[in-house]
């Protein structure tokens, strides 16, 4: 009998494995970088036949195995992670269903490149919620941009889909997709007498530890989840998140690089008291990635403003701004844009801008 209960036990225990797993950790999904490939028996040429060919992955559509360095007609096609990724035809997708913690806000890594269609986006989901990201315009000067998309899990397990949208007349016009991972984010807190919430942008999406191209964050204006925790990425163009082992950051180990002049602005709404003084400070630098020439920095808070000049050599290095305002209001919008476009110096054409660090907003007695 006792041997019996012995097993039962053992059973309920299998299968309670079986059904319940814990929530995934930081980094890549399982073959997040599509490194475990079709069988060659599952490929025609670069098309994937099956729905379930590439392993962990649910594919539906014209989706293609792409191998590093694979030609397209006189364009060599590049991986930014390992030696594969997948193109997405039009209305192609991938997906993949992941255990996560439900309520908990997590941030969704993953890098893309345009090929030969102009006008491309990207839809990427949960099961209860999806965004659009446009990657027409290029930031990185490799071809590859990594970009960030935000979610609140609303129960334990989720299914990631990205999906191409397009309608091109050649489907291999599609997007590259690869290194697809995930990372969860801790609710922005006060740090001493700080009114700003993660002013140094410690927490954010998952960078890639070989990424050297930084992760962008595309504007969500009616989004209530930002992969900036604590910032609202108000503007028609995307932000970059940069970090300390690629880029020059004035503070800590991550930063915001402003990268496409007035249509890139990052603000945060603050609790402030009605006739009460306040001292803006932040840093002003470049990223070190040959972003060169005179750099303008525009910071609002409530109805005041100041211009905080800097002149780059792109090889690092910042000075502080400050602003010293009353608060008009118990609420005070605090805005960061860049006044200029800018380009680095490499030849490429991609945008870049100055970089912005260690926001903080404190109360004072009086004006300074």
């Amino acid at each position: 009998m006792y041997q019996e209960a012995a097993i039962i036990l053992a059973l309920l225990c299998l299968s309670s494995n079986v059904v319940v797993s814990a929530p995934i950790r930081d980094g890549l999904l399982p073959n997040g970088n599509f490194e475990m490939g079709p069988k060659p028996s599952q490929l025609k040429g670069s098309i994937i036949k099956g729905r379930t060919a590439v392993p962990n992955w649910d594919i539906t559509g014209f989706v293609e195995y792409i191998k590093a360095g694979q030609r397209q007609e006189d364009m060599v096609l590049v991986v930014p992670e390992g030696a594969s990724a997948v193109r997405l035809g039009n209305e192609a997708s991938i997906s993949q269903k992941i255990t996560v913690q439900s309520g908990r806000l997590y941030s969704i890594t993953f890098s893309a490149a345009r090929t030969c269609a102009q006008d491309e986006r990207l839809n990427i989901s949960v099961t209860h919620e999806s965004g659009v990201i446009p990657i027409q315009t290029m930031y990185g000067s490799d071809g590859w941009d990594s970009y960030s998309w935000a979610f609140k899990a609303g129960g334990p397990e989720i299914e990631i889909r990205v999906h191409n949208p397009g309608h091109e007349e050649d489907p291999a016009c599609g997007p590259l997709i690869d290194a697809v991972a995930i990372k969860a984010l801790f609710p922005p807190r006060f740090i001493g007498n700080n009114l700003i919430k993660n002013g140094n942008f410690e927490e954010g999406p998952y960078v890639f530890p070989t990424a050297k191209w930084g992760v962008l964050i595309p504007p969500f204006i009616e989004d209530d989840n930002s992969p900036l925790p604590g910032w609202i990425i108000e503007s028609l163009k995307a932000v970059k998140y940069v970090d300390k082992a690629h880029f020059a950051v004035p503070e800590g180990h991550r930063a915001i690089e402003l990268v496409a002049g007035k249509e890139s602005a990052i603000s945060q709404i603050v609790r402030t008291s009605l006739n009460q003084f306040y001292a803006l400070t932040f840093n002003v630098g470049d990223a070190r990635d040959t972003c060169e020439g005179p750099m303008i920095v525009e910071a609002f808070a409530g109805r005041s403003k100041i211009m905080v000049d800097y002149v780059s050599k792109g090889k690092g290095g910042f000075t502080q701004g400050k602003l010293v305002f009353k608060a008009v209001s118990t609420r005070t919008r605090v805005t960061f844009l860049s006044t200029f476009y800018h380009m680095k110096s490499d030849h490429s054409g991609s945008l870049c801008g100055p970089v912005i660090d260690d926001v903080r907003l404190v109360a004072i007695r009086k004006l300074m």
